[in-house]
Formats: C-alpha cells, structure tokens, sequence
C-alpha cells in the first residue's frame, strides 16, 4: 500500500474510495451503496471526500463468505427481476412501488433517458416473508386508493432514505444542515433561511462527495429535480427538519460574514467557535411515512431560552402575529388577507417550487445514483 493510496492520519492508515473499492473486490456502485447501506464504515465524517480505515478493510475480508456475501448484501434488481423473485407480474409490483411498500436504492438512466428505480433483492425477500398477503389476491384498499389517486412514494421515499443516511454519516452541524437543504428548491430555501451569507455557507458546507453522484449533466439535472420536496406535507416537514438544525448550527458555529476576524483555521470569515458533535440522526424529524411499517416522526423542536441568531439579527417573520416555528415555516402567512400556499380546499395546490409533479420512470438520469 503506497502513502498516494493511503494517508497517516495520527498513525492511523486511511484508504481513498476507489482502492477500499478494490480491496474488497467491488464495483465502485457497489462500494458506494455499501457505504450508503452502513456496511462500510468510513473513517472521516462531515464535508469532504470520505476515506476508510485498512483495520475496517481487513475487518470486512475476514468475513465469512467474502467477497460473495458482501456482494449479496448490495445486490439490486429492477422491476422486471424483482416481480420474478417475488413471484408476481411486473404490473403489480410496480403498484406496490408506488404504493410505498418497497423503497428503491438507486436509479439509473435507461437508452430512452428515463428513470429506472433499483431495489434491493435482500429487502425484496423480506416483504415476501413479512407481508404475504400483499402478493396474492385482491390488493389492500388502501393500496388500490393510493393508485387511483395517482400517488407515487419511490421518489420521496428513495429522497427520504438518503437524507437519513447523510445525516448519519455527518456531525458537523452546518453540514446536516445542508443536507436537509437540498430537499427545498431556492424559494423555500430562502423563506426558511433570509441570510444570504448563511445560504452561501449551506452551500459550501453541502457534503457532496459523501455517496455516490451521477456525473453526466443529465444525471445531474434528474438527481437534482428528484431530491426536491414536491408534496405539501413533506416540503413542511423538512422545513421543520431544516429550522431545527439551523437552530444548532448557529448556537455551536454562526455562519461567517464578511470583515469577520479570522477564526482558528487562520481563513477571514470563519467562525471563532468550534461546533461542538451530536450524534447522528438527534432531533431530525423525518417526512410522513410512505412505506408499510413506519411509525409517524415526532418533529417538535426542543424549547430554547433565546433564539440564536447570526450577528443578534432578527429573522423575518418573528413578531408580526405569529410566534415559534409556525411563523418561521410560513413567514409569508402572517400577512393581512394572505392564505398560506397548499392551504384551502380541493387537491393539493402549488408551491414556491411550481405545480407539484408526481415522480414516475419518465425522469431523465444517467448511470446508476443513490
């Protein structure tokens, strides 16, 4: 193992992505979604490129089985082969796709630049032994009324389970900020966040390179469009999920601004204080279920004595009718003879973001994302 490969971190050797790859005898998908799984446990957490442990390497070889079992782990199927291990037509397990009864892992762009959604074999098998009645018979009602009303959970669910997994691959709490932000489309982002200087340090802190990311301009455009809320609730939901991290971000580290003094790492702007870790996952709510099982998310934040505020500013919304995270969700409510958006009777309206688009296989993407 040469020192380009691998770094001494305070005697500790590191391997980059592509040689842990190599050494356990995986496809670079395949390491990226075992990474993504929590089957590799990287060595650096937060912004930046993730480098693994040669003990965490040697652990995973030693294994029985290796390097098949490792791969079984991460093995994924489309629709077609995963209606022939369940036993049922493709048609049906489409609907129960869709349905949220199984979450996609991934998805890749097939020859006519559509979305084709990968599911785990592994989690496959377990809906057959957990749910049978699902694969036989009549479909439940509420399955049937999900269809109807042309519902579509892979999307939101597949969005669901990555911003979980980046979360707890992420300590620093601008970073789990910045994960939770990519879920709003500009518009949302700045109602919740009105501090240009703190949207251009979300963006900066965005940990982009911890999983797998497609790198054609295609892939780039459909990844994007698909890790955006596009449902009232969960655009709520992840407002709430954002306030509440922001919250512990400016409490441990404010966000630099211009003419500040230079903080330890010796850059102008940067904060004077160190954000202190908390463990992955604490007090993030996650969107209303759409899968079979799930228990609803409690997303009420902690009560805090002040509200912590970049420089002592106040932000919009706070005292004008409203008070706590209400009036910092919908800032724009609050006005005399204004209806929140989504609000009212009927069908669910438009958002900031536009009209609300239901996610099929008719999204353009290349290569294989997480």
């Amino acid at each position: 193992m040469s020192m380009t490969d691998a770094v001494r971190d305070g005697g500790v050797p590191t391997l980059a992505a592509s040689r842990a790859a190599t050494e356990l005898e995986l496809r670079r998908g395949e390491f990226d979604l075992a990474v993504h799984l929590g089957l590799v446990q990287p060595d650096a957490r937060g912004p930046g490129r993730l480098r693994f442990r040669r003990t965490e390497i040697e652990r995973l070889r030693e294994q029985p089985g290796f390097p098949e079992a490792l791969r079984e782990q991460v093995h994924t199927v489309g629709t077609a082969e995963g209606a022939r291990l369940l036993g049922i037509t493709p048609v049906r397990f489409a609907r129960l796709a869709r349905a949220g009864c199984v979450t996609p892992i991934a998805f890749y762009l097939n020859r006519y630049r559509a979305v084709v959604w990968l599911y785990l074999a592994r989690e496959l098998h377990a809906l057959a032994e957990r749910s049978p009645e699902l694969l036989t018979g009549v479909s439940p009602a509420w399955i049937r009324h999900r269809v109807e009303e042309g519902d579509d959970f892979r999307a939101r669910n597949w969005r669901s389970r990555r911003i979980e997994r980046l979360l707890a691959l992420t300590e620093e709490p601008w970073a789990r900020a910045a994960v939770v932000a990519q879920a709003l489309d500009p518009l949302q982002l700045a109602e919740v966040v009105d501090d240009p200087y703190e949207r251009a340090h979300l963006a900066r802190s965005r940990p982009e390179s911890a999983l797998g990311h497609p790198g054609s301009p295609a892939g780039r455009d459909a990844f994007a469009r698909l890790m955006l809320a596009d449902d009232p609730d969960e655009i709520l939901w992840r407002r709430i999920a954002l306030l509440m991290e922001l919250d512990h971000a400016r409490e441990r580290c404010p966000a630099p601004r211009p003419g500040d003094a230079a903080g330890p790492g010796g850059r102008e702007g940067s904060p004077a204080r160190h954000a202190e870790p908390r463990p992955p996952g604490a007090g993030v709510p996650s969107p209303p279920p759409g899968a079979v099982g799930e228990a609803e998310p409690s997303c009420a934040p902690e009560p805090r004595a002040t509200e912590p505020g970049p420089s002592g500013a106040r932000r919009r919304g706070a005292g004008r009718g409203r008070s706590g995270i209400l009036a910092r969700l919908w800032p724009r409510a609050s006005r005399p003879g204004r209806r929140p958006r989504g609000s009212g009777p009927g069908r669910r309206k438009e958002f900031a973001s536009g009209a609300r688009t239901r996610h099929s296989d008719r999204h353009v993407d290349q290569g294989s994302n997480f």
